[in-house]
């Protein structure tokens, strides 16, 4: 498979290092969980790469072209969408609404195209397309948020904290969603709390402590890892 991500960065808050020379790829057509606790620098690293927060040294390489320091619309047209932590529908928009500031950038016809596919994907959205998104279930919020990042139709699918505060039975429904954009071919980078389940669809995993790389390699083999089962107990899991 060929490397559509490739990165090795620097985020910092001010006097805060949140992510210290972390070098990670992505390759096409596959799913890789970055895990570690709260504070550990995951979602710091998706802000890097889809150009929320700008890099304070290193390399952001996508389709091999270096995006490090563009806007966050500019990634975005190039093909990179984020899924929040939190969410973050717009509350007071209807789903309608929502779905199409996904695919702002876009034609009429594609637009068309992604919202179709999208409320194939959720039919629950599809009940509700006029009805305010503050007025969802965390479960059909989150729906919406991965429905709005594909709306611009990504090659890579940014997915921060997807099953956070979610009923078991909706974080089963997500997680069959996310195998199911890899098997259709959407690359995917999940930040997950919840280590066993995101390994359990992953191909690949990297795992962060303090804002630098600790443990790396096949999802499997994170998992069965002395790294893995410690971060596992840390979180109660």
């Amino acid at each position: 498979m060929a490397k559509l991500l490739e990165i090795s960065l620097t985020v910092r808050y001010g006097p805060i290092v949140a992510v210290r020379e972390l070098s990670l790829e992505v390759e096409e057509g596959e799913i890789v969980a970055l895990l570690g606790p709260n504070g550990a620098g995951k979602s710091s690293t998706l802000a890097g790469i889809a150009g929320l927060v700008r890099p304070i040294e290193g390399s952001v390489r996508f389709a091999g072209e270096e995006i490090g320091g563009l806007s966050p619309e500019a990634i975005n047209r190039r093909g990179i969408a984020l899924s929040p932590e939190g969410r973050r529908v717009f509350p007071g928009l209807s789903v309608e609404d929502n779905l199409r500031v996904g695919g702002r950038d876009r034609g009429r016809l594609a637009i068309a195209a992604s919202r179709a596919t999208v409320l194939d994907k959720f039919p629950a959205l599809a009940r509700c397309l006029q009805k305010p998104a503050g007025a969802l279930s965390g479960g059909q919020q989150q729906m919406l948020a991965i429905g709005r990042a594909m709306m611009s139709d990504p090659k890579l699918l940014l997915l921060d904290e997807p099953s956070l505060g979610l009923a078991p039975a909706i974080v089963d429904e997500i997680f069959a969603l996310i195998a199911e954009l890899r098997d259709q071919g959407v690359t995917i980078l999940l930040v997950e709390q919840n280590a066993n389940r995101a390994l359990g669809i992953a191909d690949r995993g990297y795992v962060l402590a303090t804002g630098s790389l600790q443990d790396s390699g096949p999802a499997r083999q994170i998992l069965e890892s002395k790294v893995e089962r410690s971060y596992l107990a840390m979180e109660g899991a």
